[in-house]
């Protein structure tokens, strides 16, 4: 649904109509902005409460900088709604994060606005300084490069490895730090606490101005006072405040903290720091979800809340969000409680989504055994995997998609040293609105090829429950257990525990013409295909392989005995994945099949809903009844040639 802009908004297509305007009349651009977003996002979805945080620095960073020229660089991307409705895309902003619409993230084949591709935090300083140094080389001197960073997002290995490097290029970068204590869930950590207190303590932030005052009232003396002046801030500043302050000891000069919802401000010294050359970063306090009453109250609840009425607040309850079943990520939650109350080795780690993955439901029960380790994927992996070495049994959840940021740890810290590490691989398969970067379309692949691992994928609730059970059990090894967002099938999920052997598959239905072999949540879509294929004559066999790693060997050669014609159905990737595993197992042990894979092809899926992603790839339930239709009738030609 397409939203009418305010009456000045309306005449903002691109940041050059912007700067047509006078200083006096942005705060009313902002509040135009905002409400806005806050209309849009009511009735077509979206991320909400981090954008809002966001509009006046949205608004002086385009009205200060000549972008795209300037290049401005968001990280994450989910505070980048304001940058895309003043970017060109207001018109087609009702179109956001839907099938064949507007990115939710700034995506670099969308606009020359959006100058780097973000989905994963931490990346934008990396990405600016590389822009930065690119520019000098270039002898680009007036070009102007400017990160907008959450505090949420420092917290990320990335960002600090970025840091340490352009503390000493003298690259003309600034660093915005969004500071609202918030990612998606309250920040943590000893960089949260030392942002609180920059922000907070009257002592330094007076000491600071006084020295400030001083030293221009010195240099008021004459000319003879500018090397006293000099010399006195290079020792006051180069010194005692420079210890006292992270961002100056990495060699950036640090301005702040400023309020970031005072848009006049902010623009007078964003104009200052064009002139001051080198590393700098602006420390802005902000709050999320600024403007919407209930989104600064909740900050979680409003990060993403769906539809809701702008009035009342109410969040709309769709057909898929009041399902029977509950979601996966909230059986994962309670059955770790459960499995933890029977095991006290267990222990639950996340990289900062508590309440989207359902760690925070271990993190209220048991607090002193479940760890929020912020941003910081490698980190969780390997601080598992300390705790793996003294006999605990770490569950380290992380989604699919970011867990590739931290594959190295996988491999070196965890399956080398054989580590009883369970890794639980949230959002696996397609993602939906979030699109091609949260996917998380590789996971049975680069998990299976990695020696020692154990990799699984449950079909249902009951499955989840029973392989998290097994993957507890003593000597278990590297465990990997994937499964998809949102609802499961099963309304009666909470059934007695049981151990599931290791590499063991199980056959759904028996049948003739056809095997199909899959793996994971999307097996439910072969269900419902071979139900409506046995109205129709056509009677598949279904087997759930239900381990990637080790195959079921029994079963497949059971298969390649019995079928000539074979289909296997994963949500991920064709290269690498189940498929490839069978075939794999088909060519060792030279049988000759008929063999069709379904799954996601060898290119960048972008974003929609995941019935919608399933369909468009061809293994929804309507996709695989037409690939064993295929298989059937060409069965049939050759019986009739015959």
């Amino acid at each position: 649904m397409e939203v009418k802009p305010g009456e000045f908004l309306e005449q903002i297509n691109y940041p050059s109509d912007l700067k047509k305007f006078k200083e006096e009349d942005l705060e009313r651009i902002c509040s135009e902005l905002r409400q806005f977003i806050v209309d849009t996002v009511s009735v077509n979805g979206g991320h909400f409460g981090s954008s809002l945080g966001v509009v006046e620095l949205t608004v002086a960073l385009h009205y200060v900088l000549n972008t795209p020229y300037d290049q401005l660089v968001w990280d994450v991307g989910h505070q980048a709604y304001g940058h895309k409705i003043l970017t060109g895309r207001r018109a087609d902003f009702h179109t956001n994060r839907i099938l064949n619409g507007l990115s939710g993230f700034p995506k670099r084949s969308e606009s020359e606005y959006d100058t780097f591709g973000v989905g994963h935090s931490s990346t934008s300083i990396s990405a600016a300084l590389g822009m930065a140094v690119a520019s000098n080389y270039k002898g680009e001197t007036d070009r102007q490069h400017v990160a907008v960073i959450g505090d949420g997002a420092m917290t990320g290995g990335l960002a600090f490895e970025a840091l340490n490097h352009g503390g000493i290029e003298n690259s003309n970068i600034l660093v915005i730090l969004n500071d609202n204590c918030m990612s998606i869930d309250p920040n943590v950590g000893a960089l949260k606490e030392y942002l609180t207190d920059i922000t907070t303590s009257k002592s330094y932030n007076r000491f600071r101005d006084d020295i400030s005052n001083v030293l221009s009232k010195i240099s008021e003396l004459g000319p003879n006072a500018h090397e006293v002046v000099k010399k006195i801030e290079k020792t006051i500043k180069g010194g005692l405040l420079k210890k006292s302050n992270f961002f100056e000891a990495l060699k950036f000069r640090y301005f702040g903290p400023i309020d970031g919802h005072d848009v006049k401000h902010l623009t007078k010294i964003l104009e200052d720091l064009k002139n001051i050359p080198g590393p700098k970063l602006l420390h802005c306090v902000t709050i999320k979800g600024k403007g919407y009453s209930l989104a600064e109250k909740d900050q979680t609840k409003w990060h993403s809340p769906g539809l809701f009425d702008k009035i009342t607040g109410e969040i709309q309850k769709t057909a898929s969000e009041k399902p029977t079943a509950p979601k996966y990520q909230d059986v994962f939650g309670h059955t770790l409680v459960e499995l933890a109350e029977l095991n006290s080795k267990i222990m639950g780690i996340t990289p900062a989504m508590p309440s989207g993955s359902s760690m925070n439901i271990m993190m209220k029960a048991m607090p002193d055994r479940a760890f929020d380790v912020g941003i910081a994927e490698q980190h969780a992996v390997t601080f598992s995997a300390g705790l793996a070495t003294r006999g605990m049994v770490p569950f380290c959840n992380i989604y699919s998609t970011f867990m590739q940021r931290a594959y190295d740890q996988v491999i070196h810290d965890v399956a080398l040293q054989k580590l009883n590490v369970v890794f639980c691989l949230d959002r696996a398969g397609f993602a939906g609105a979030d699109g091609p970067t949260h996917h998380g379309a590789y996971d049975l692949a680069y998990m299976r090829c990695i020696p020692n691992m154990i990799v699984s994928a449950p079909m249902n609730e009951e499955d989840l429950r029973n392989l998290m059970f097994t993957a507890q059990q003593e000597n278990m090894g590297p465990f990997s257990i994937r499964y998809p967002r949102g609802n499961g099938v099963m309304p009666e999920w909470r059934r007695p525990l049981k151990a599931l052997e290791v590499g063991k598959a199980r056959m759904i239905c028996d049948g003739e013409d056809v095997a199909i072999l899959s793996i994971g949540h999307i097996g439910n879509e072969v269900v419902k295909a071979c139900l409506e294929l046995n109205s129709e004559g056509i009677h598949p066999a279904h087997y759930d392989m239900r381990f990637v790693k080790p195959l079921d060997s029994s079963v497949l050669h059971h298969v390649f005995k019995k079928f000539k014609n074979v289909i296997t159905v994963e949500d991920g990737c064709i290269q690498g994945g189940m498929g490839s595993a069978v075939l794999e197992f088909m060519a060792d042990n030279n049988y000759s099949s008929n063999m069709v894979r379904l799954g996601i092809p060898d290119k960048i899926i972008e974003h929609g809903e995941q019935v919608e992603l399933w369909a468009e790839c061809g293994f929804d339930s309507t996709g695989i009844r037409r690939a064993v239709e295929k298989i059937a009738v060409t069965r049939a030609t050759k019986t009739i040639a015959s």
